[in-house]
């Protein structure tokens, strides 16, 4: 298939784009700085007064959105807030817009979200079948996001949200710094340690995706999530195992406040939730326990 990418050169986009030329896809990375092509793979310009993407993406199956500022780059100050939020609109609208353009419209549109969406609970355990969002900034931030996103619809393209819950990989994403205190001797718990942490195998995130987009029977919101959610202190008891290193020293929730203020409700609140709709549909997960993920990360 002649799939296309925004947000390829990311996190999630890189290792998706490599899969996908592995599979023998022919892969368009829309970017604003396109670099050498080869491999099945072209680098597209988008986003700039030269680009002129349309004439590269003319009969593409498939179109993926996987960009948007990261959310854990930095302390989440008003300013950074509304770039968090503009970025993912914008981006989406752009997308929308050029398939708009385009003569023959894709088969399916997969777009990035968020587990964000339920908001946080230490009791209550979120499927697909929620349908009201939670109270707080990453909530509401989901709510327009996926709302934008599925305009698609009315071009009647078959629309997937992928609700990416916290994707574990060595290199990048949040794994690496929830690592760091390990590898320092000096890990432990993030506060209570009962909050729920939602995750998910990076290998598991491009299978998914791969599989959303050829099962015709998925749209709307679909969670990416490892079917065995954890609490926080028996995720930091496997990274310990599985990088062979102690688990004793606790940080305190006040500390994290002051450190990372608002943002810190990424590691001091969570969500169990759960991959209802890809289970059904037929997945199978790679990874299902932390264990398993943890020791692939790291004992490679």
């Amino acid at each position: 298939m002649r799939i296309a990418i925004a947000g390829g050169s990311g996190f999630v986009g890189k290792a998706l784009a490599k899969r996908l030329v592995e599979l023998e896809h022919d892969v368009f990375i829309l970017t604003r700085n396109p670099s050498r092509n080869g491999n099945n793979m072209t680098y597209v310009q988008w986003l700039t007064n030269e680009s002129d993407p349309l004439k590269h993406l003319q009969d593409i199956d498939v179109m993926i959105n996987l960009a948007g500022e990261s959310i854990g780059a930095g302390r989440w100050t008003p300013q950074r807030k509304n770039r968090i939020l503009q970025s993912r609109l914008q981006t989406v609208a752009e997308v929308l817009q050029l398939m708009k353009d385009l003569r023959k419209k894709p088969k399916v549109f997969l777009s990035a979200s968020a587990i964000g969406f339920y908001g946080t609970s230490l009791h209550d355990t979120f499927t697909e079948n929620e349908i009201t969002p939670g109270d707080d900034f990453l909530a509401d931030t989901v709510k327009q996001w996926e709302a934008k996103a599925l305009e698609a619809h009315k071009l009647d393209i078959r629309t997937v949200l992928c609700r990416f819950g916290i994707i574990l990989d060595n290199k990048e994403g949040a794994l690496p710094r929830m690592a760091l205190p390990y590898k320092l001797f000096a890990g432990g718990n993030l506060g209570s340690g009962q909050q729920w942490m939602s995750w998910i195998h990076l290998k598991d995130v491009v299978n998914g995706i791969i599989f959303a987009m050829e099962n015709e029977k998925l749209s709307g919101p679909v969670n990416f999530t490892a079917p065995k959610p954890v609490k926080m202190t028996d995720l930091g008891k496997a990274l310990a195992q599985a990088m062979k290193r102690p688990h004793w020293l606790p940080t305190p929730a006040f500390v994290l406040k002051a450190a990372l203020g608002e943002m810190s409700l990424l590691v001091l609140e969570g969500q169990r939730v759960l991959p209802t709709k890809l289970k059904s549909a037929g997945y199978s997960f790679q990874y299902e326990q932390i264990d398993s993920a943890l020791n692939d990360i790291y004992q490679k």
